[in-house]
């Protein structure tokens, strides 16, 4: 459809041989993954009906900063009317190449104080000299402070006719919901698996490579949806191979990546209960380059195939597994018992909670794999069964007596033995004044000056707590006492603003009742007989004794 085509076609001559900024969009038609925002905003251009400001938000390298850039061109281009940009504009060639004078880019994460802002809203009160919009583009926007964010409110919401804000940023939760609530917001998802092998398998051939099928899969997968990180990938991978032809083994060595068939023949091992073929099977794998925790998220990601498999169809928009793995797996999820396989997960999580708590993670994991074969050596596995398992590995395991009830029993003791270790350990906060003390025993004095001096309180219920707004507070304090609260009491706490006005401070309390109690003391009996044989005493403070 021709709305797609505003702007610039491609500038295909440009110096720089990175491929991500190669065949970095220069109109919407060159955008993948997002036709209907894409749509929107267009029609709301044609229309004369486009918003104050745009923000557009999203994991990296999905297009967000592109996007705000195309949309800037859209707004001021000559020819936005005609559905395309055929002639030289004199407005798209100076946006895309960042030297317009009417389109400020400017990156936040730099420019963050209140006096950047106040100095970009002065600017906004001289209409554009060449264009029909001023358009300031504030990219990774979150990166502003509180009061920066406040000195933008009200032009956000008001401003000239001839001004635009498009907002970028991968953290919207950083965002003011002031702020959010006075922009088109618009979230741009990871791309769709098979949109971006087509879009990388299409610039393998205009850039004249010869890549696997397979390979281009594994870079999909990689990316993790992010057409950035997939054309670093592909440009670090063809760069990589001097004869420009790339196998899908070439690309697993490149990115250090370790075939799923390691891991399904490493399982197989492991029913067969061979400690010393197992531990030489995985230092191969870790002589590869893999390492410790990315090995044990790996195993994680094969048990859940075999579990889930049937679920799972190969091919399409799954890039996770090729032919031969599925085929592996299918076969293997078959004669595997599943709750074996629940048993390894759970046995996988704990050694992963774990791994951040020992100096060499390597011995960590080969432990883990021994206690695996645990199972076996302590009858998990039926005696009857063993001969026809080390015949032929895994093609006669009963489904219904593979993990002996016994076992199971021992394993289920161990987790209540450590649930109650871990509620041992926790910690009942029920007010204020329980947080405070238990900041004093942790000595978080930090979090303990805070709540003392700092927190108005609004109200202290269920794992909740509201206060009210203060200027004073530290920006990271509600970070830091969530995460404090977890470690102690092992549950999450939600922790609110409100508008409310809120309770004194813990300070101001013990201030007030200072003040009460000197007054009391003041109209006393035994202050008035002070006085009278001490005309020049001030009472400063009073303290309770004990005795």
């Amino acid at each position: 459809m021709s709305f797609f085509q505003v702007g610039r076609s491609p500038i295909m001559t440009i110096k720089s041989q990175v491929l991500a900024l190669k065949y970095r969009p220069q109109i919407f038609k060159d955008l993948i993954g997002h036709e209907e925002i894409a749509t929107t905003i267009y029609n709301s251009i044609i229309n004369n009906s486009s918003a104050n400001a745009f923000l557009f938000t999203g994991i990296r390298g999905i297009g967000k900063t592109t996007f705000a850039r195309i949309v800037a061109k859209a707004l001021n281009c000559e020819h936005t009317l005609e559905g395309m940009c055929e002639k030289k504009c004199s407005h798209c060639d100076p946006i895309a190449n960042s030297n317009h004078i009417d389109v400020l880019e400017i990156d936040a994460a730099s420019k963050t104080g209140v006096d950047d802002v106040r100095e970009l809203i002065e600017f906004s009160r001289y209409p554009p000299t060449v264009s029909k919009f001023k358009i300031f583009i504030i990219d990774e926007v979150h990166m502003l402070s509180k009061q920066a964010f406040n000195a933008l409110l009200k032009t956000l919401e008001e401003p000239p006719e001839y001004l635009k804000f498009i907002f970028a940023t991968t953290e919207v939760k950083k965002i003011p919901i002031t702020v959010i609530s006075r922009c088109q917001r618009y979230d741009l998802a990871r791309i769709n698996s098979e949109e971006l092998f087509k879009y990388l398998k299409n610039i393998t051939i205009k850039e004249k490579k010869n890549v696997e099928d397979n390979a281009i899969k594994l870079i999909v997968k990689l990316s993790e949806g992010s057409v950035r990180d997939a054309l670093s990938l592909l440009d670090r991978a063809t760069i990589s191979n001097n004869e420009n032809s790339l196998t899908y083994e070439d690309a697993q060595r490149v990115f250090g990546y370790v075939n799923k068939s390691s891991y399904i023949e490493l399982l197989e091992i492991i029913f067969l209960g061979d400690e010393k073929k197992i531990i030489n099977h995985y230092r191969k794998l870790y002589n590869t380059g893999i390492e410790p925790h990315v090995f044990l998220n790996d195993f994680l990601e094969v048990l859940y195939f075999i579990k889930n498999i049937s679920y799972i169809e190969n091919g399409g928009n799954n890039f996770s597994l090729n032919d031969g793995d599925y085929k592996k797996i299918t076969s293997l999820s078959k004669v595997v018992n599943p709750n074996a396989i629940l048993l390894f997960w759970e046995f996988t999580l704990k050694t992963l909670k774990e791994i951040n708590f020992v100096a060499n993670p390597n011995l960590l994991v080969e432990m883990f794999l021994i206690q695996l074969t645990f199972l076996k050596k302590k009858n998990l596995i039926q005696n009857d069964q063993q001969n026809e398992i080390n015949k032929t590995p895994l093609k006669n395991i009963d489904a219904k007596n593979t993990i002996n009830n016994e076992a199971i029993s021992q394993i289920k003791n161990i987790t209540q033995e450590e649930k109650k270790i871990e509620k041992k350990n926790t910690l009942e906060i029920n007010n204020i004044t329980d947080l405070i003390k238990i900041c004093v025993e942790k000595k978080e004095m930090k979090l303990k000056y805070e709540l003392e001096n700092n927190i108005n309180l609004v109200s202290f219920s269920n794992m909740n707590i509201e206060i009210s707004f203060n200027d004073k507070l530290n920006k990271n304090f509600v970070k830091d006492l969530s995460e404090k609260l977890y470690d102690w009491t092992k549950k999450r706490w939600l922790i609110s603003f409100s508008k409310e006005k809120g309770e004194m401070s813990e300070k101001e309390r013990k201030n007030s009742l200072k003040k009460e109690n000197i007054k009391v003391y003041k109209n006393s009996n035994e202050y008035k007989n002070l006085l009278r044989e001490l005309p020049d005493i001030e009472l400063i403070d009073i303290e309770k004794k004990d005795d």
